[in-house]
């Protein structure tokens, strides 16, 4: 019969449907372990998120100044203090989430200026090249070659402890990194068929940067953002830890650190709980960039 398998090749087929499922199995979990390395950072991020936000505006959360001294050093669970109160009376955790907006919002500003004028110094210097690309980028050398907790140490002390002058101390090292890495993505795009085909098309330099290369090395930029928001965290509390952040008593993490440590013997929780706090979200930040530059680097 024409038709039929012989055996041996009928029983191999028979063997090779059985063993089908248990072999495309580990490609599925390997899968969905993939995708926990973004899905587990990016929630805890979002409850983060929400918690210094949204839940100050509708939740029942005191404010984090002007408490009473009578509440001083109240214990968890107390009556109006959920983590209990400071030792002044302010209320614990309403500090803790309105001391995470501010470290919040300064890493967050920070790279975001840095990749705004950074992306645009490192793509404009790789771009024409030749002498403009040698200024731009030794100028920027010469910022990076300063440690960077030095060089914001000193203009942080020559401005002044603020908000605002924090996040431009801070600026001086995130704008150098951001352009050099928007030079080197911008360099291995400068050669690609579509750039020279718009070259020769007429088209003109900031429409090409724009429409061309911008969109090419976003992905990029906001992956080295990521990363770069836990470090920007680290360096705002390390300042304002020595008093050159955030003024007290407006609260950030590194200032509520900083003003428990007086007290931690008796009080260890105004320490342990904002070193808590920052350490879990550099930590869910670190592991989302993480995740994302390595779905970059295999697809």
């Amino acid at each position: 019969m024409g038709a039929q398998l012989p055996e041996a090749e009928a029983g191999g087929a028979a063997a090779t449907l059985a063993v089908a499922p248990t072999v495309a199995e580990p490609s599925a979990r390997r899968g969905w372990t993939r995708n926990l390395d973004i899905a587990v950072p990016g929630a805890l991020i979002g409850v983060l998120l929400f918690l210094c936000f949204v839940w100050p505006l509708f939740g029942t959360v005191p404010k984090p100044t002007g408490g009473n001294i009578l509440d001083a050093n109240a214990p968890s669970f107390s009556p109006g203090h959920f983590l209990g109160a400071d030792q002044v009376g302010n209320d614990l955790w309403s500090r803790l989430l309105h001391g995470g907006r501010n470290s919040l919002e300064i890493a967050f500003a920070v790279n975001v200026i840095g990749l705004v004028i950074g992306g645009l110094l490192g793509a404009f210097a790789a771009f024409w090249g030749s002498f403009t690309d040698t200024v731009i980028m030794r100028v920027l050398d010469v910022l990076i070659a300063f440690p960077s907790l030095v060089l914001a140490l000193a203009i942080a002390q020559s401005l002044g402890p603020s908000k605002l002058h924090t996040i431009y101390a801070l600026c001086f090292f995130s704008v150098p990194a951001f352009a050099r890495l928007a030079r080197a993505q911008t360099l291995r795009l400068r050669e690609r068929p579509f750039m020279l085909a718009a070259r020769l098309a007429g088209t003109r330099a900031p429409r090409i940067l724009l429409r061309h290369i911008a969109p090419n090395i976003l992905p990029a930029l906001v992956t080295f953002g990521l990363l770069g928001v836990g470090v920007t965290i680290i360096l705002e509390g390390a300042l304002s830890f020595l008093g050159l952040g955030i003024p007290p008593p407006e609260p950030s993490w590194g200032n509520m650190i900083f003003e428990g440590q007086a007290v931690m013997s008796a009080e260890p929780k105004l320490v342990l709980l904002p070193s808590a706090f920052l350490f879990v979200t550099v930590l869910a930040f670190n592991l989302l960039g993480d995740a994302l530059r390595a779905r970059g680097n295999t697809s």
